[in-house]
């Protein structure tokens, strides 16, 4: 299949011009640089060394040299930095261009070196759960190793699942050619498709793109184009997916998970019962929210009902044109600014220092996201720009996490990354900002309307449809211990959460149950997709917070985001007087959405 090409934009050529590319010499000066050689060869010498010092004495070392212990959980975290550069590295080399022989093959020899040394640093934190309760309660009364309780309480939580040792390493070395294999083969594969056009040969994100286009003739040839190519190439998906649902039934049974999805709760250091009562509020305003919004969007096309490349056409009234990347900049900083200064100088050094990669390119991983690295460096952020309303809001939504992971460096290898139902909360946040300080610069009435319409379609987008993911994977899943899945079964089960969630104002055509195609958290992070609605149902309780605080707000929140992975949501959200665990939560955050839907009802009167 020959490579797909982007067709360039005529209106869009000069606004979307030098967008930046990122520089990771902060990480390595290149691919064949004498330092990542030296550092493969380091980790499996000090992971070999490690292993030698440490295997089978941690439990003597928390119960008479604690001081021996801590200075092993340094060594470890250490290693885990160095091992983190590496493969962070590797991984957005990769993302440059997932097609490129070169890209393939570093991200692969590194992947798999660092598997092999990781191999010999497995025993640690397996023997750290064994060591008896009441022995590591004494050895975390000592102060430098209470500094990492957060972390080993984390760890414990996992104790109940934990395997014999043999068992771990097996499934540690064979995840190389099991799961991330099939991460690899999406990707790829994802990145290679070309999508006939009206002629014209598109990769998937400009294609994805045609379907914001506000001509309604645009949009259903692109849509028709994903669907046809989609089609074609469903038995490569439907491989995928099956294998993937598998290889988790696997592990999961195994371990002993009760539910498919625990083993994300328990990663995500979220109660079971708090997703199931987040899942069960959004399903039930369903008919509140997508169903009600997208009747009005189809009364304001001119339509009796819409097609499924209607649901984000643009407003009739909306501003279509192509945003230059130095006016997105403004916009979200300007954001930003007015909301804490410190905020605005974080994300204003992804700007400066070449943080960030922006282009549409051929064979670059779509979609966006921001990547934390190692606190011994800094995120870096990728985005596919190309000059709509959206793509400025994806930008303040990866800055978003991107001035999180700043924040929360500070906590360690071990201690910074966040829980995902937490990471979201930054990100959404920083679209808030950004959305709100637009809508103050709203001069009349229509041009209100259809900023309020645009961010009740991103609600919706963040929580209705990922919660209809959710719903879609937890059916894939539970039909896959039953057998494999035909291409038309997933089908079946797309298009009926489909059908639930967007309601009877959307017409579901021909070719839409091959979409799920495409979703890459269903192939890299089953059952990742919640974290966005708890995380947009959070941001809308903290703003609320926010709007009706008189001072130290702010310091709260820069607190919240400092903590990194140190601690549970309720201790972060307390301090707000927000508990996820209260029935009520839920609903308050899905009113925000419903009273832009009333207020926009409410217009329509006028």
């Amino acid at each position: 299949m020959p490579l797909p090409v982007f067709a360039p934009q005529s209106s869009a050529s000069t606004e979307l011009e030098n967008l930046p590319e990122w520089d990771l010499t902060d990480l390595y000066p290149s691919v064949d640089a004498p330092e990542v050689t030296a550092d493969l060869k380091e980790i499996l010498d000090r992971a070999k060394t490690f292993e030698t010092s440490y295997k089978g004495r941690l439990a003597d070392l928390a119960g008479d040299n604690v001081a021996a212990l801590v200075t092993a959980v340094r060594a470890y975290e250490d290693l885990e930095d160095v091992m983190g550069r590496l493969i962070s590295f590797a991984g957005l080399v990769y993302a440059e261009n997932t097609i490129r022989p070169e890209s393939q093959k570093f991200y692969g020899d590194v992947q798999e070196q660092i598997t092999t040394a990781g191999s010999h640093l497995l025993f640690f934190t397996l023997e750290l759960n064994k060591i008896d309760d009441a022995v590591m309660e004494a050895a975390l009364q000592d102060a430098q190793f209470a500094h990492y309780r957060p972390w080993v309480e984390d760890l414990r939580k996992g104790k109940p699942y934990q395997l014999e040792d043999r068992v771990e390493q097996l499934f540690h070395e064979k995840s190389v050619t099991g799961a991330s294999a099939w991460n690899r083969l999406f990707d790829e594969t994802m990145a290679s498709l070309s999508f006939d056009v009206d002629g014209e040969e598109l990769a998937i994100e400009p294609t994805l793109n045609m379907l914001v286009n506000p001509s309604a003739e645009k949009r259903r040839m692109a849509s028709e184009a994903l669907a046809k190519t989609f089609g074609e190439n469903l038995r490569t998906f439907t491989l995928i997916t099956n294998t993937l649902a598998k290889d988790k039934e696997i592990s999961d049974r195994w371990r002993n998970f009760a539910d498919i999805a625990d083993s994300r709760h328990l990663s995500n250091r979220v109660e079971r019962e708090v997703v199931d009562a987040m899942v069960a509020a959004v399903r039930d305003a369903y008919p509140r929210l997508s169903h009600r919004y997208y009747k009005l969007k189809a009364k304001w096309l001119g339509m009796d009902q819409l097609n499924t490349w209607d649901r984000n056409a643009p407003l009739p009234d909306a501003d279509t044109r192509v945003i230059p990347w130095d006016e997105a900049r403004r916009t979200v900083l300007s954001a930003y600014e007015a909301f804490s200064p410190d905020m605005a100088e974080i994300a204003g050094r992804f700007f400066e220092k070449g943080w960030i990669d922006a282009p549409a390119r051929a064979g670059k991983a779509p979609g966006a996201f921001a990547h934390p690295t190692v606190p011994s460096a800094h995120p870096y952020v990728l985005v596919n720009y190309q000059g709509k309303t959206r793509d400025v809001m994806t930008l303040a939504h990866e800055l978003g996490h991107g001035v999180h992971q700043v924040l929360a460096a500070p906590n360690g290898p071990l201690m910074a990354p966040t829980p995902l139902t937490l990471a979201e909360t930054a990100s959404v946040f920083g679209e808030m900002l950004t959305f709100k300080s637009l809508l103050a610069t709203a001069d009349n009435p229509q041009t209100r309307k259809v900023m309020l319409a645009s961010k009740a379609e991103d609600m919706i987008n963040t929580v209705v449809r990922q919660i209809a993911f959710y719903t879609f994977e937890r059916k894939v899943h539970t039909e896959r211990r039953n057998g494999e899945l035909t291409s038309e079964k997933i089908g079946e089960l797309w298009l009926s959460v489909q059908s639930e969630s967007l309601g009877p104002a959307i017409s579901l055509n021909e070719g839409y149950e091959s979409f799920w195609t495409y979703i890459p958290h269903f192939i890299h992070s089953p059952f990742y997709v919640y974290a966005y609605a708890f995380g947009d149902c959070l941001v809308n309780s903290l703003y609320a917070v926010y709007e009706e605080a008189e001072t130290g707000f702010q310091e709260k929140y820069f607190d919240l985001l400092k903590a990194g992975g140190t601690k549970h949501h309720s201790e972060l959200l307390a301090p707000f007087g927000l508990s996820a665990s209260d029935p009520d939560f839920w609903k308050k955050g899905l009113a925000v959405i419903e009273r832009l839907i009333d207020e926009l009802e409410a217009l329509e009167t006028e």
